[in-house]
């Protein structure tokens, strides 16, 4: 079975040190937030992590969810994990304390989430679906489903998840054909077929809330006519409790490269009895609101792999001895030495650590922005922080995501044969983690996202405090004396320079031809995310500088080393990418069609 360790030391690195957690504890709703509080979270997660969500792992690789008369079995030991994670609060950590949450800076739940993915991440789903259901139902349903629903989803007793695509659409919502028929006393009728549908049957919960994206007889054509629905599969009765099954049926469960602890269903809606959401044919806007929480969520799934692969990776090429150091044994008493002492393995480990790192220190920066866009009382501070996670929602989706799958395939090529067979866990890591980079927006989505929407918007408003922040750290940091120093914030100014070249270009080529910006798109989010990668590194590498003299001298000094390689070795990719995308459309869009 696979090793896992919460990374405790480096989560409390990245809020406490990172960044300052005072700030987050003096926002309004938040004073209880006090750094004892939150380290001995992270400890007490990391604990049942460890204990209760990793060795079901691989249980719930091999058995998978069981399917029979529309009834949906999840693996042995989910269902009682399931209860106890809700018994310990942990799905209530950053949910409203008027329904029964915790009501937790957000930033504390995406720690709290990375270690659920890293231990189990077909788990994970389970309550990472039902946290974003509720924001969508907190925020656009009426006050009546707010009191009905929220209280029994937090306190896990009921579980929510999002129905969306169909089979002749996915990305394109506009097709959609599944109808809502208005009733005398308010409620709809709906109607339809949706599939890929995560979690949408299962036998941990006594009801499971279904939000439907479905379309009104009267509606517009395309996305401007579809509306949201909450559809229960057991209807509720006046004081609360679980009434007769609605009309909402599991056809069937697909049979998937990965996460098989996790049920992906078809779900037949025949004539539901359900509950609009929000405003008639505005379904779309409450829609994002649940689709922007998952695909932050899914770019934790990339991190929590990437931690959990390179964990594996590194207790394996500690032990296991393969040839000779090219310099001369290193351990001259055994028959070899360990994989370690070869350049290559220490390139993959490296590049694995650099990644991972790099985006557990980005994602708590967005994480706390998120938190800074609702609960600053400065209207400034809210502004620029609302851009700013707009802005990193795709990049984050996409690039983590591929993160993880990189890292995780990194992974099996350290262990060679033995990563390949199923015994180590490693190839699970591979499979879990590719789904990733499909859902909730395909990663060529997420780029078109960023280029299309995202920096075009509010005329470029949502660039500003990305842009402006790096540009004022380098300004400050260029006159940093320490030469460990100047060379990495050399390599970050000349990616942050070409950056800003590219984004100028594609903004320019994109008003002459549409199709430019779109064939630049998933090169210019990995540029992207690079340059908020090396802008995360040197600022851990700027607090180690000072603190590697004092009494973690190891700790502080990888953190150096690391950015030394990222900056050196990984980096530099971004001038590749700027070749790449100023070569222009024609390349891909002139080719002949029939040839390919």
């Amino acid at each position: 079975m696979p090793i896992y360790n919460a990374p405790l030391r480096d989560l409390k690195f990245v809020y406490n040190e990172l960044f300052d957690a005072d700030d987050l504890q003096q926002l309004p709703g938040f004073e209880e937030a006090t750094p004892d509080l939150v380290d001995a979270i992270l400890e007490e997660a990391g604990k049942f992590c460890e204990n209760e969500l990793l060795p079901l792992n691989q249980v719930g690789d091999q058995e998978g969810c069981q399917f029979e008369d529309g009834k949906v079995t999840a693996p042995p030991g989910f269902k009682a994990a399931y209860d106890a994670f809700h018994e310990n609060g942990y799905a209530g950590l950053i949910a409203p304390p008027e329904y029964g949450g915790q009501g937790l800076p957000k930033t504390l739940g995406f720690m709290v989430q990375e270690i659920i993915c890293s231990t189990n991440m077909a788990f994970g789903m389970y309550p990472g679906l039902t946290e974003g259901a509720c924001r969508a139902i907190e925020e656009f349903a009426s006050d009546e489903l707010k009191e009905t629903y929220l209280p029994k989803m937090i306190e896990g007793t009921w579980s929510g998840v999002m129905c969306l695509t169909e089979p002749h659409c996915g990305t394109d919502l506009g097709l959609i054909r599944t109808k809502a028929d208005a009733n005398d006393d308010g409620s709809y009728s709906i109607t339809g077929t949706k599939i890929f549908i995560s979690a949408g049957e299962h036998d941990m919960t006594e009801n499971i809330v279904h939000l439907v994206l479905a379309r009104a007889p009267d509606a517009p054509e395309g996305i401007k006519g579809i509306s949201l629905f909450l559809v229960p599969k057991m209807s509720v009765n006046d004081d609360g409790s679980v009434g007769d099954a609605n009309n909402v049926v599991c056809g069937a469960i697909e049979h998937k490269m990965g996460i098989h602890g996790n049920s992906t269903c078809v779900m037949n809606f025949d004539g539901a009895h359900g509950f609009l959401v929000g405003t008639l044919h505005k379904g779309m806007s409450a829609m994002f609101v649940m689709m922007n929480a998952a695909r932050l969520g899914v770019g934790m799934q990339g991190l929590g792999i990437s931690e959990v692969a390179y964990q594996n990776a590194v207790s394996y090429a500690r032990d296991r001895i393969q040839g000779r150091s090219l310099k001369g044994a290193t351990q001259p008493e055994k028959a070899a030495d360990p994989l370690t002492v070869h350049p290559d393995v220490r390139r993959m480990l490296l590049t694995m650590r650099a990644y991972t790192e790099g985006n557990r220190a980005l994602n708590v920066w967005v994480a706390r922005a998120l938190d800074m866009s609702i609960n600053a009382e400065d209207p400034k501070q809210r502004e620029d922080a609302e851009a700013l996670v707009a802005l990193m929602t795709p990049v984050c989706k996409s690039f983590m995501t591929d993160c993880g799958s990189d890292v995780a395939n990194m992974g099996v090529q350290v262990f060679g044969g033995h990563g390949y067979i199923a015994e180590w866990g490693m190839e699970q890591f591979v499979r879990d983690a590719r789904i990733a980079q499909i859902y909730e927006g395909t990663n060529g989505i997420q780029a078109l996202d960023l280029v299309g929407r995202k920096m075009p918007e509010k005329m470029g408003r949502n660039l500003r405090p990305f842009f402006h922040e790096v540009s004022a750290y380098l300004e400050e940091k260029v006159h940093d004396e320490r030469d460990e120093m100047q060379s990495l914030i050399m390599s970050l100014a000349k990616s942050f320079g070409r950056l800003q070249i590219v984004t100028g270009w594609i903004a320019q080529q994109g008003m002459k031809n549409p199709e430019e910006g779109a064939a630049a798109a998933t090169d210019y989010l990995r540029l992207f995310a690079l340059v908020a990668l090396g802008y995360m590194w040197l600022r851990m590498a700027d607090i180690a500088l000072d603190k590697r003299a004092g009494d973690e001298p190891v700790f502080y000094q990888a953190k150096l080393d690391t950015a030394r390689f990222f900056c050196n070795r990984l980096l530099p990719q971004t001038g590749a990418l700027m070749s790449a995308i100023m070569s222009g459309s024609d390349t891909m869009m002139s080719f002949n069609e029939a040839a390919f």
